[in-house]
């Protein structure tokens, strides 16, 4: 099983790709993890107060989208990280990537740009899910998403990694 981290965005600073490969590395090729950086849409100068008119904002949620959605692989299971998605546990996460891995399935997590996902990529979701109610920097997604799959994995494996409650 291949995971797929989809991300729009590109140049994120060198703390972001280093905390993204150390989680990846840890993960053995069973459970690969890579990172496919998406290129976001052009954005045109912002209206009031610099924010993109509600056309603006369409057409790059769409650019991006199809940039999305062209870079899943048509047999992967698609999970898109919305913030209307369920939330998951830790413990949660660990039992589907034991379903994922069971099947033997590639994953594709799509992450969006700061606009978030187009709803194009939210229907070719088999899953939606949620970090948190709270809103962070893409590239800090990156490496919660890569250090929670590696927590994951290390729990299946029950390696003392994860400590949980206790």
């Amino acid at each position: 099983m291949h995971i797929q981290l989809l991300s729009v965005g590109r140049r994120m600073p060198h703390w972001v790709d280093e905390g993204v490969a150390e989680y990846a590395k840890r993960l053995p090729p069973s459970c690969a993890l890579s990172l496919v950086e998406i290129e976001p849409a052009q954005r045109g100068k912002g209206g009031q107060r610099g924010r993109p008119s509600d056309a603006e904002r369409e057409r790059v949620l769409a650019a991006e989208g199809r940039r999305l959605l062209k870079a899943v692989p048509a047999s992967a299971l698609a999970i898109a990280l919305d913030v209307r998605g369920k939330r998951w546990s830790t413990e949660t996460l660990a039992a589907e990537l034991r379903t994922w891995l069971a099947s033997g399935q590639d994953i594709a997590l799509m992450v969006g740009g700061a606009d978030g996902l187009h709803a194009s990529c939210l229907e070719r979701a088999q899953q939606r899910w949620s970090l948190s109610a709270l809103t962070f920097p893409h590239g800090l997604v990156r490496v919660i998403l890569a250090e929670q799959i590696y927590r994951a994995w290390s729990i299946l494996q029950g390696h003392p990694y994860h400590r949980g409650a206790e």
